[in-house]
């Protein structure tokens, strides 16, 4: 039987034929297209996926400690987080956009707000340096868009008691003030890079390549000593709180190495609480401010003169009636002090005295001597914003002015400086260079007067501190001191103050071989005490005793004072 085609047959195959075309065709479309996109163009579109998913991200470096000299940690960095969001991407319901605002302690409207002047980037920082565990419960909302970065945190264990010296870094681990600045090349590294796969809420599921690895920055070992350190701010502290002063500053050195074991100033700052830094507590008073010194000059004004043989041991002086017209001025004693020997005239602190015996040098060679103790020099530890003091050429001076310069006006210095200079009395003549990073030798130590006559001003700066000297509350039970007050009036508009007032006192121990220099200034004391004896002498024997002890130095003290120191007098200025 043969089959007989009908009009509705032929159209059904038709039919079928053409929506086999159709698969055909579109088949041989999609064919055509996937050959155009993963043989011809499958590079650009894999980089563009790459690109789209393949991140290189910033592999924070460790920066290096900071420490004390017996390697405890002053300065350490901690791991934390930093919360980030890519703007383009960002989405959250209310609840995740509440909960997010009080972990990061902002409001929602702020977030939303931040994100939204910001929709074009591609990376905004919402908050950093986050602790971990609470950056965790941020991560854990599963907000698209949103993501963790690792990165550290500067801390410094000792808060205020280190402030000064350490500084601290910004946000980036850059140093900014003090020692993280100085040491910042040392400190900081170098990060690393690294491809990683993210996923569309952009957190990281895969390292794909270290591109570059992070290079930790190195540790650095400083000269201070935190046990003093401790003292010294604790002790200053105390000072300037008793008298109401307007602040304060002690430098503690090595004698023999000229090593910084403590230095310390008040008012302090701590680096941990970023928010409530004040730039004027920033500065480092010991190293960058500048004063005139007073009486204590007078000792290196002696030494100079008996340097020169221009005065013997022998020698008296007579002071009498208490004042001294030179040129058309006066130099005034507290009072009448009488005749006095040349140990009298640094044990009363006679500004009378002590121009006698300046005004036998030349000009030329007491400006020599005084450039020889480091005066108007910087002393070379490079510290950020370090003063070089001030002394004015010699050729400049009338008789008053190096009069003047004897007791301790007409010139500046820094406390860390002065502190170097009394290095000269307490080494044997030698003027040590000054270093914030541990040594066992001073290579750069210069002898600048002779071991005698260095040890003979340090016998009469043993009298300062005898029990009827200016400065008997510097003593130290068990052991023998040698220092010098200094009682200085204020330079201000027009002339000097008549009741602002720095209390100086410096001094080493122990006398008989001194181990240590230390320097203590107490800024404008209020109230009835002011004298250097009065204000800073205790706070220097507070610190002075606490290191000596600390370090475990041998009492020198003899059973009783020879009479040479056995002098009197209780009031000083100059």
């Amino acid at each position: 039987m043969i089959e007989q085609t009908t009009p509705h047959t032929v159209v059904a195959s038709w039919r079928r034929m053409l929506v086999l075309g159709c698969v055909l065709l579109a088949f041989a479309g999609m064919s055509v297209r996937a050959f155009y996109l993963q043989v011809l163009e499958g590079d650009f579109y894999q980089q563009k996926g790459e690109r789209q998913q393949v991140k290189e991200v910033i592999i924070p470096a460790h920066r290096g400690m900071l420490l004390d000299r017996n390697g405890i940690p002053l300065a350490i960095s901690a791991p934390v987080n930093a919360v980030c969001v890519n703007p383009r991407e960002f989405h959250a319901t209310s609840t995740q956009i509440k909960q997010l605002a009080k972990y990061l302690g902002q409001s929602p409207k702020k977030i939303n707000s931040k994100i939204a002047r910001h929709r074009n980037r591609i990376f905004l920082y919402l908050k950093r340096q986050m602790a971990p565990s609470l950056a965790e419960k941020i991560d854990a909302l599963g907000i698209k868009g949103l993501f963790l970065q690792n990165e550290f945190r500067r801390y410094y264990p000792a808060g205020e008691v280190t402030a000064h010296l350490l500084g601290f870094t910004d946000i980036d681990q850059r140093g900014q003030e003090g020692l993280e600045k100085w040491f910042d090349a040392r400190l900081h590294g170098a990060p690393g890079i690294k491809k990683v796969l993210r996923d569309r809420r952009a957190r990281i599921i895969e390292d794909i390549e270290l591109v570059r690895p992070p290079r930790p920055g190195k540790d650095v070992r400083l000269s201070l000593d935190a046990r003093l350190q401790y003292w010294a701010y604790r002790a200053l502290k105390q000072a300037v709180k008793s008298h109401k002063a307007r602040g304060g500053s002690a430098v503690m050195l090595d004698a023999r190495t000229g090593e910084v074991l403590a230095l310390a100033n008040q008012p302090a700052f701590n680096p941990n609480a970023r928010g409530s830094l004040r730039p004027e507590r920033f500065r480092n008073r010991a190293i960058v401010d500048v004063f005139e010194p007073g009486s204590t000059m007078k000792p290196i004004a002696m030494a100079c003169a008996l340097k020169a043989g221009v005065v013997h041991p022998g020698l008296v002086v007579d002071t009498r009636p208490g004042r001294l017209k030179v040129g058309r001025h006066w130099v005034r004693d507290h009072r009448n002090e009488g005749p006095l020997d040349l140990a009298g005239i640094l044990h009363k602190s006679s500004n009378v005295g002590i121009t006698k015996v300046t005004l036998r040098l030349t000009p030329q060679r007491f400006f020599s001597c005084l450039q020889g103790f480091g005066i108007g020099q910087a002393v070379g530890v490079d510290f950020p914003g370090e003063a070089r003091g001030v002394l004015t050429d010699y050729r400049g001076w009338g008789a008053f002015e190096q009069a003047t310069l004897a007791f301790g006006y007409g010139l500046s210095v820094s406390a860390l400086q002065l502190a170097r200079a009394y290095t000269v009395f307490a080494d044997e003549g030698r003027l040590h260079s000054v270093s914030l990073t541990p040594r066992m030798v001073d290579e750069q130590s210069m002898r600048v007067i002779p071991a005698a006559t260095a040890r003979l001003v340090r016998t009469m700066l043993e009298g300062v501190v005898s029990k009827e000297g200016t400065a008997r509350r510097a003593k130290i039970p068990g052991y023998r001191v040698a220092g010098k007050t200094g009682t200085v009036r204020k330079a201000i508009p027009g002339g000097y103050s008549k009741d602002r007032y720095l209390s100086l006192f410096v001094g080493m121990a122990p006398a008989s071989a001194p181990r240590l220099v230390l320097v203590v200034i107490i800024d404008e004391p209020q109230g009835k005490h002011y004298y250097g004896g009065e204000v800073a002498a205790p706070a220097f024997s507070h610190i002075m005793g606490a290191a000596l002890r600390l370090m475990g130095i041998a009492p020198d003290r003899v059973p009783e004072e020879s009479p040479l120191f056995v002098r009197h007098g209780d009031g000083e200025m100059g």
